[in-house]
């Protein structure tokens, strides 16, 4: 790897436990890392990974010519010296056979983020190269978080569209729906003094309008309404909730100006942040109330609610049924 090859584009991946900044060398559409940098990221020793990386090879597992470069580095002694890099194919390989917390995410990361950056940075390499303007992850990072600023949805699913960003996010995970549900909880705390399930709890009503609810789908309240502790707030709290969402994208966007990858771990500990720092209530505990148990309690007087509706209903179509039959009455003796 000569000396242009080695100052490649500069990834900077930061692991969750935040207690490493790993620099990987964007080249030939891979990255590349030394042994040292390796242990770093997977938080072990350098002879243990020298040893996985000999038994990849041995067991043939992977071709040591075709995942490994030697590159010029520049030591303290301000000399060069010949030292190996090896691509992503190694990395990943050693980061399986390590099978630490730190090599599942960098697994994640790395089919996730990394490898958008890799096609979207390497597929159009001809047109960058005729452009001053290179493709950018926190470039293109920026553009989303400006995008679910300007959107017109709720202030949940902007934060729920920013944490979507984070290094280590899988939509399909259940770290990923208990997290959403956590920072959900929080949100309405800093507002309410209330979790979603105390807000359920304490806010639906079978004796109120729409037992309640402030917010449903449809013409009228359904089953499926009651259990959502966001369709209970008032005008007040929402305003209030949309602000703060706006602060925290305004943070987001600085972040990413900043160039720090986050992880969804450091989202959430960012917005304990953000909101101690705007003199709002922390959320540090589950709550009064389980979720399972308000919406059950919000179902049953549902129930309650709609046996009351369908009967004021009933009532109102017997009137209008009365008052139509005097209607044709009166026309009926009119005409005799």
């Amino acid at each position: 790897m000569s000396d242009s090859e080695h100052n490649g584009e500069l990834i900077i991946y930061q692991t969750d436990d935040g207690l490493a900044e790993i620099n990987l060398r964007a080249i030939e559409g891979t990255v590349w890392l030394t042994q040292n940098d390796m242990a770093d990221l997977f938080d072990t020793t350098k002879q243990n990974i020298s040893l996985h990386l000999k038994n990849i090879f041995e067991d043939n597992e992977l071709s040591e010519i075709s995942v490994v470069k030697e590159s010029l580095t520049t030591a303290a002694d301000n000399k060069q010296y010949q030292t190996k890099m090896y691509n992503l194919d190694a990395i990943l390989a050693v980061g399986f056979r390590v099978r630490s917390p730190r090599g599942s995410q960098f697994r994640r990361w790395a089919n996730t983020v990394l490898k958008e950056y890799l096609v979207k940075g390497f597929a159009m390499d001809d047109a960058r190269l005729k452009q001053a303007d290179k493709w950018d992850y926190f470039d293109e990072w920026l553009a989303r978080i400006r995008d679910i600023r300007a959107s017109e949805k709720r202030f949940y699913q902007k934060v729920k569209d920013l944490y979507a960003t984070a290094v280590d996010y899988d939509k399909a995970s259940e770290q990923a729906q208990l997290f959403f549900k956590k920072v959900q909880n929080k949100m309405l705390w800093a507002v309410t003094g209330k979790t979603a399930a105390e807000l359920i709890a304490e806010r639906s009503n079978p004796s109120k309008p729409n037992m309640g609810l402030t917010s449903f789908k449809g013409r009228i309240v359904r089953k499926e309404d009651v259990k959502f502790g966001k369709n209970y707030l008032q005008e007040n709290e929402i305003a209030e909730l949309n602000r703060i969402a706006t602060m925290y994208l305004d943070y987001a966007e600085d972040q990413a100006q900043k160039r720090k990858t986050m992880t969804m771990d450091q989202w959430a500990d960012k917005l304990d942040a953000f909101l101690a720092f705007n003199e709002r209530d922390l959320l540090t505990h589950a709550g009064k109330i389980q979720m399972e148990v308000a919406q059950k309690l919000a179902a049953e007087r549902y129930d309650d609610f709609d046996a009351k509706r369908k009967k004021a209903e009933a009532l109102a179509a017997d009137e209008d049924d009365i008052q139509e039959l005097e209607a044709l009455e009166k026309q009926l003796t009119k005409k005799d």
